[in-house]
């Protein structure tokens, strides 16, 4: 009898320390979740690619009238990088595969003349601390564990990201390059340098590496 006592006993003190973590690790991805449909929410759907807010796990697969998005690879990030006055938080960076209706295939033709493909997307905020415009971009080249190096002229977005920003102000959206290699173990992103509004260099380039 003393025995099963004492075998309750140290099963009732195993769960209770192991509880709060466990708690705690699922409240933590909780409000993870929640950051990144937050964003979701604000952010206005793109002319040309489906809206992939609902893609969460790899091989969720949306379809609407601009084509058939396919999730591959997912890393919420959900991680702020300060570049002078200028706040960079990066929500998630994902890995699909696009399958584009046959009335958008000429707009993705300047950059692939395949007609499907692979790319990364990578959502940001961009938000401006200071109360003078400033001039940056976020991501200027584009790199990824297979050496793929694609310059941001090359975004398939086209979210209105680069370029000047308000004082005290900040903008939301996307940025999508395509890639011939989808297995990826990291992406490399670069920075531009931060300029104020007399053109003159505030801050230097950052570089940031995410690994999925």
């Amino acid at each position: 009898m003393k025995k099963q006592v004492m075998i309750v006993t140290l099963l009732l003190v195993f769960l209770i320390g192991c509880s709060p973590t466990a708690l705690n690790d699922n409240a933590a991805e909780s409000n993870h979740t929640e950051l990144d449909m937050k964003a979701y929410e604000e952010y206005l759907p793109n002319p040309q690619v489906p809206s992939d807010d609902s893609l969460q796990k790899v091989n969720d697969t949306v379809t609407d009238e601009k084509g058939e998005l396919t999730l591959k690879q997912i890393k919420h990030v959900n991680k702020t990088y300060n570049l002078g006055d200028i706040e960079l938080r990066i929500i998630d960076v994902k890995v699909m595969h696009l399958v584009p209706d046959y009335s958008l295939i000429d707009y993705f033709h300047t950059l692939t003349h395949d007609e499907e493909f692979d790319f990364v997307k990578v959502f940001v905020e961009i938000t401006n601390t200071s109360d003078e415009k400033m001039n940056v971009a976020p991501v200027a080249i584009f790199k990824t564990s297979t050496g793929e190096n694609v310059p941001w002229e090359n975004d398939i977005y086209l979210d209105g990201l680069n370029g000047e920003i308000e004082g005290n102000s900040k903008r939301l959206g996307n940025l999508g390059f395509i890639i011939e290699e989808s297995d990826i173990d990291y992406i490399e992103i670069t920075t531009s340098d931060l300029f104020n509004e007399e053109e003159e260099k505030v801050s230097k380039a950052e570089k940031i590496k995410i690994e999925f």
